[in-house]
């Protein structure tokens, strides 16, 4: 299919893989969240209650995993992979434990990320893998490192043991022809892994698109730092990568910031932020012959900004070099009506133990309470659809 209007009204499509126990579940699960005051209360909550041993686990699992997780394990994930793929969605399946600080750890994720390849590998609805750098280092080091420090020997050691680990990662993503999303982290440690980022894409971006970078969009100077990536791109004869985000940090940037005395790396509002995504956006696609992207959004204006610039180009929806991506258990809407109409579409799907990921889940419910409209929209479109099924009987 081709220029056809996008629509992400359609809650028939958007909800075609739940059920009417799944919708009720996710309604009183957004509900929830739709409350600031508990978002907040509960992070403590939950930690008591684990330290106490008090039984929240099941809790748990049965509300906020269930619907933003795909398992404890990667086997755990093969039923929801199938699913999305029945409707021609992408699973990326993301080891969100995180908060780890031993080489133990780091090696542990390191074997999770390498299986997640080796699950992809030749399997059509698995696209892509992703890693998150800070899971394989101390985040103290990154932050030494970004400063410009110098470095004990050990150090030094460590950060080589970090390099081998993301290298690792690469050249298996490239041996195994499964593209890599490296996640985007705080701005007191990216630019050194940026660097390393640019040094794998020079390894491994020659022939096609293996390696993506992610650029947080929020922050003011990261339009100019694409188009540098580019250009870089061009005078090295490497292709470029690139995850397109709003953000992920924006409260701890700006407190931090603000504690430290100098001017915060974000952008003053949200119309700001917006627009620079958009920017990104139209800079991507007036270079497809470099640039391979995703565009990781739950905003729909930037979703359907994205169709109408592919249309204008007269570009096919499922062009290899365009892919669209949201988080597993939100904003349905937008993937399963870009799927539909065949644009390139995949969740992100975490997965691990579910007290290792308790920070992932509550970093969700804070972002939905945050993103202005997000947990409304979703709690609109499920009684849009309840009433829809409700009508038919």
């Amino acid at each position: 299919m081709k220029n056809e209007i996008v629509s992400f009204d359609n809650t028939e499509v958007a909800f075609e893989g739940k059920s009417d126990h799944d919708l009720i579940r996710a309604y009183w699960l957004f509900k929830m969240i739709s409350y600031n005051w508990l978002v907040k209360v509960s992070p403590p909550f939950v930690n008591t209650a684990l330290a106490l041993h008090l039984p929240i686990k099941g809790i748990v699992k049965a509300t906020a995993f269930r619907q933003y997780c795909g398992g404890e394990t990667i086997e755990d994930c093969a039923r929801t992979i199938q699913e999305l793929g029945r409707y021609h969605i992408g699973t990326i399946l993301d080891y969100s434990v995180e908060g780890k600080e031993t080489e133990e750890d780091f090696e542990a994720a390191l074997k999770q990320t390498l299986a997640t390849i080796e699950n992809a590998k030749g399997n059509p609805n698995i696209p892509f893998s992703v890693f998150k750098p800070s899971g394989f280092v101390h985040n103290a080091l990154l932050e030494k490192l970004n400063a410009k420090k110098s470095i004990t020997d050990a150090e030094q050691a460590e950060y080589e043991r970090f390099r081998n680990r993301v290298q690792k990662i690469c050249k298996s993503g490239a041996e195994s022809n499964v593209p890599i999303y490296v996640d985007a982290e705080e701005s007191w440690i990216q630019d050194v892994i940026d660097d390393l980022i640019k040094e794998m894409m020079m390894l491994y971006n020659k022939e096609k698109v293996v390696i993506y970078n992610t650029i947080q969009m929020y922050r003011t100077d990261r339009f100019e730092f694409l188009q540098r990536s580019l250009e870089h791109a061009k005078q090295n004869n490497y292709l470029l990568g690139i995850k397109i985000v709003r953000g992920a940090y924006m409260e701890k940037e700006r407190d931090r910031a603000t504690k430290n005395g100098y001017p915060s790396p974000i952008h003053p509002d949200k119309a700001s932020s917006d627009k620079a995504f958009d920017n990104a956006l139209h800079f991507c696609v007036e270079h497809l012959d470099r640039i391979a992207f995703c565009c990781g959004t739950h905003n729909e204006n930037s979703s359907l900004l994205l169709t109408e610039l592919m249309a204008k180009k007269n570009l096919p929806n499922n062009h290899p070099h365009i892919w669209f991506s949201q988080l597993y258990g939100m904003s349905d809407h937008i993937t399963h009506n870009l799927a539909k109409l065949n644009y390139n579409v995949s969740k992100y799907v975490p997965f691990g133990p579910v007290t290792s990921v308790l920070p992932y889940l509550i970093r969700r419910a804070q972002e939905n309470t945050s993103v202005k409209g997000q947990t409304g929209r979703e709690l609109q479109l499920i009684m849009k659809e309840k009433t829809r099924r409700k009508n038919l009987k």
